[in-house]
């Protein structure tokens, strides 16, 4: 068998059964936290032009939007992945040279299963599994030094995903998995130079169109089963040789998984939890800053510290905020935190944010590279007017592998992001729901999503646009 047939015959006979309690425990986590990032996301700006598109050319069929009306399984999937990604606040898998956001796979999988009436049981095992895909293609098959995106390993995890949700049988599901390999290769370019809404929208677009070819999967239609190992396909072209063994992997990488403490790129939490530590103990103010010299891992550097990816001291969009280091450390020191609030338009054209970013220096550490990814080390040092030098240095952050990913977190993080858009008993009913998913019913969780609300005020500029 060619590796998609192999892949296929893997997501095919994927089962909650396979799932350890640990697993299904973090899986169950990563659903309230997923949840929490996309009911906080309703009133994004490129979230509220992907609604009006979708309602303009569809707004109707049998897959719930969060937050209410309907549309087919492709749309449902990509608004809803929208949704997710656009605070970029949902979990990461850190491989030795990819990072992804295997939560990206959810609205995939959410539509699929709402469409199949799919029960939790199937739902939870279909998630688990693109989540391995994702990550297990990160470990041994990196692209981005090659110049693609890690949205190009994700087409394989939501075609396996959604093959899954829909009971597909193994042909149907490799064939599914060799055409959104093959079609759908993106380009590192959405997260270098001046980012834009793309940065956001990127994995959305292939969970919608990997789900409208597995649905073409369904019906017949087949795809180039040699997508990984063929001449001109994915190893070939893209990614070089590698070895994976679908028949010797389980369902556990989702254990490896980590979660954002705060509203930034996940190579940042280490630093800004240092930088946050640092100003509660010694109490100093931001305008007592002369400058703060930051030492990273090099991925840290190369993505958001001014490395390869671009200048990160020009600032002026949401997406250039959270993939910036000196914006992030800048406003976490004026702040007090990194939430929503802190990419606010005229948050980030302030004087005091843009003048104190150009006073952090961030500086690759070779020692510090040598220890990514099992930890996230760095160091910085704020040197304050009065001459004082004040140090901290983290190997992690609370999220991290090590600690803090916990229900009680992701319920935490769920009522603050929630807040604006749902009440207390809904918040309750569907954190309960979540808790106890294998119980339920897909229907069950996405008929209480679709009750969330925008804000009259949200609502009201959403109609206006």
């Amino acid at each position: 068998m060619t590796l998609a047939e192999r892949l296929g015959h893997f997501a095919a006979r994927a089962s909650y059964d396979d799932l350890s309690e640990a697993a299904c425990e973090q899986l169950k986590i990563r659903v309230l936290d997923t949840l929490a990032c996309a009911i906080g996301a309703l009133d994004g700006d490129p979230v509220r032009l992907v609604r009006a598109q979708v309602e303009e050319f569809d707004g109707s069929g049998p897959c719930s939007l969060i937050g209410g009306g309907s549309a087919t399984p492709d749309r449902a999937a990509f608004y809803n992945s929208a949704l997710v990604r656009y605070l970029d606040f949902n979990d990461s898998y850190l491989a030795t040279g990819e990072t992804c956001h295997p939560s990206d796979n959810f609205g995939a999988v959410l539509a699929a299963a709402e469409y199949a009436g799919a029960s939790g049981r199937d739902f939870l095992a279909a998630l688990a599994l693109a989540y391995q895909v994702q990550c297990r293609l990160s470990d041994v098959a990196p692209v981005r030094d090659a110049g693609f995106d890690h949205v190009t390993q994700g087409a394989y995890a939501v075609a396996a995903g959604v093959a899954r949700a829909l009971g597909l049988d193994p042909t149907c599901t490799a064939h599914a998995i060799a055409i959104a390999g093959t079609a759908f290769n993106a380009l590192r370019v959405t997260r270098t130079g001046a980012l834009s809404h793309w940065k956001g929208l990127a994995y959305p677009n292939v969970a919608g169109a990997a789900t409208r070819t597995t649905f073409l999967a369904r019906r017949g239609i087949t795809g180039p089963l040699e997508v990984f190992e063929g001449e001109k396909g994915f190893m070939d072209a893209v990614a070089g040789y590698f070895e994976l063994n679908w028949e010797a992997e389980d369902l556990e990488r989702v254990t490896c998984t980590i979660l954002k403490k705060y509203n930034a790129e996940i190579h940042s939490q280490s630093a800004l939890e240092a930088v946050l530590e640092l100003r509660a103990r010694e109490q100093f103010s931001a305008a007592d800053v002369e400058r703060v010299e930051l030492d990273v891992f090099d991925v840290a550097y190369r993505i958001i510290g001014g490395g390869e990816e671009g200048d990160k001291t020009v600032v002026r969009t949401k997406e250039e905020a959270d993939h910036s280091l000196p914006y992030l450390v800048a406003v976490a020191l004026l702040d007090g935190e990194v939430m929503p609030a802190q990419y606010r338009p005229a948050r980030i054209r302030s004087d005091d944010v843009q003048a104190l970013l150009l006073r952090v220096a961030v500086r690759p550490d070779d020692g510090f590279s040598r220890r990514f990814p099992a930890e996230m080390p760095c160091r910085v040092r704020v040197t304050l007017r009065d001459g004082r030098v004040l140090t901290e240095e983290l190997a992690d952050y609370p999220g991290f592998l090590t600690r803090g990913r916990t229900w009680e977190a992701a319920r935490e993080k769920f009522e603050r992001l929630g807040v604006p858009y749902t009440t207390p008993s809904l918040r309750d009913r569907i954190a309960a729901t979540v808790a106890e998913l294998e119980l339920f019913r897909v229907p069950d969780l996405t008929s209480l999503l679709a009750a969330v609300r925008l804000p009259r005020a949200a609502t009201a500029a959403t109609e206006a646009t």
